[in-house]
């Protein structure tokens, strides 16, 4: 996991310190399959800035999501670009929502704070292209390989027992 260590910065009220850093990113877990971050330590350019009452921190950078086509299984992959803002208030009484969740005891969660804001640009569904047409739900085949027929005349095994039933009446 990345972290920043906020203490060893000596800035005043205006100032800003900016550089480049690599962040280290863990895999993601998405509907139980599993998406990797290539590059999976992406070098992003974080930015500090020290307002008269706390920080604003800037992260910017770009990664891609490789993993499974959510329809059809294929290999997918999903380009990101990162540009998240957080503000942190010095003031120790501050309402919660002005104090930010990825600063714990002097250091700045890079890791956390970039997989959370990845994950808020990731697309509804990561699929291998805009017009796949996934899996037949019948068999199971991958529809883009073509289009395939199955015999409509032939009930579902699943049913059988009943079918005695509509022999009676």
């Amino acid at each position: 996991m990345t972290t920043y260590q906020l203490r060893r910065l000596r800035l005043r009220s205006g100032e800003q310190h900016r550089e480049q850093v690599a962040v280290q990113l863990e895999p993601y877990v998405l509907g139980g399959e599993r998406y990797l971050a290539v590059p999976g330590d992406p070098e992003a350019t974080l930015s500090i800035e020290r307002a008269t009452s706390g920080d604003v921190f800037k992260l910017r950078f770009s990664t891609r999501i490789h993993g499974p086509c959510m329809r059809c299984l294929g290999d997918a992959v999903a380009a990101v670009a990162v540009a998240a803002q957080e503000y942190h208030s010095n003031e120790e009484r501050a309402p919660v929502d002005l104090r930010s969740e990825y600063v714990v005891d002097g250091q700045l969660l890079l890791s956390t704070w970039a997989r959370d804001a990845i994950a808020l640009q990731l697309p509804d569904q990561i699929l291998c292209r805009l017009e796949c047409a996934g899996l037949c739900h019948v068999c199971g085949g991958n529809l883009d390989l073509g289009p395939h027929r199955h015999d409509e005349d032939l009930p579902d095994s699943r049913w059988a027992a009943l079918e005695p039933l509509l022999d009676d009446s």
